[in-house]
């Protein structure tokens, strides 16, 4: 897969990138396609497939894929021990020199006073400038509390990007992982009616916790288009199931080519896929 020119990356948080520095919409040729490389990737809080907690390997692995923009999830901020209480979605943006909008599904009071929120969710890192985020509610089933039902709850992560002076809506998720379906799917019909809300340019990154065939995802593909990497992407070691996902809108872009990549450094493999935007 080929490198591409990239536009100028700086922090948003920095606020040194004003619109001056964003290539103006003609940059790339009126009328021809962009390409943009995505990658979606479930890092089980930093550590690899042997269970260690490792973010320098997950860093490496990251950054090999030479994706623009990445949904990530099962990621910590001061979780807990198991990512020794670190913000796992800072630095890996830090480290890979990447913007970086967090969602939490969980955020729960500091264990000590004085100390930073446990906060647990999905991430999107992106090298072009992310213009606005939000953090969508979708129906859940909370591993936090005792006897829950499922009710709204944060953790649907958006951002827009602007890629060549084109705004791009990029969805991350992280869908239930229980075996009785019931849950993903409301979750799916709330996926729809979020992203129905935006038009233009989509694309929706995640663990989806199903396979493609799974009747509980049959109306996202009334909408979308699976990339269809063609391999398995969990468990890491001889994966088995391909719950992981890049789909995109029917309108606006398209997929060029996608790919599982070979990696122990999570319990997932990622995926990676060249889009091609239309203007």
């Amino acid at each position: 897969m080929s490198l591409r020119r990239r536009t100028v990356e700086v922090l948003i948080a920095a606020g040194l990138l004003g619109a001056a520095a964003v290539p103006p919409a003609g940059a790339a040729g009126q009328g021809h396609p962009v390409p943009l490389r995505v990658a979606t990737y479930n890092i089980h809080a930093g550590s690899g497939m042997d269970n260690v907690f490792d973010l320098d390997r997950q860093a490496a692995e990251l950054r090999a894929l030479d994706a623009d923009v990445i949904g990530l999830q099962e990621v910590d901020v001061h979780w807990g021990t198991r990512s020794e209480w670190r913000d796992v979605a800072g630095e890996l943006a830090e480290r890979l020199d990447m913007q970086v909008s967090f969602a939490p599904i969980y955020s729960l009071d500091p264990e000590t006073p004085g100390a930073s929120r446990r906060e647990f969710g999905v991430a999107v890192l992106s090298k072009y400038r992310i213009v606005s985020a939000e953090n969508h509610e979708i129906t859940r089933l909370s591993t936090q509390v005792p006897n829950p039902v499922p009710e709204p709850a944060p953790g649907f992560g958006e951002v827009v990007v602007r890629v060549k002076g084109m705004p791009v809506h990029v969805y991350v998720t992280h869908l239930d992982y229980r075996g009785d379906p019931s849950v993903r799917i409301a979750q799916v019909a709330d996926t729809r009616r979020v992203m129905a809300e935006d038009e233009g340019r989509k694309v929706l990154l995640g663990d989806f916790n199903a396979e493609p065939g799974a009747p509980e995802l049959a109306p996202l593909w009334e909408d979308l288009t699976d990339a269809e990497p063609n391999a398995p992407t969990f468990p890491a070691l001889d994966p088995v199931k391909r719950i992981d996902f890049v789909a995109v809108s029917k309108d606006g872009v398209r997929v060029r080519d996608a790919a599982v990549a070979e990696t122990l450094a999570s319990d997932h493999r990622p995926v990676v896929a060249d889009l091609l935007l239309r203007r």
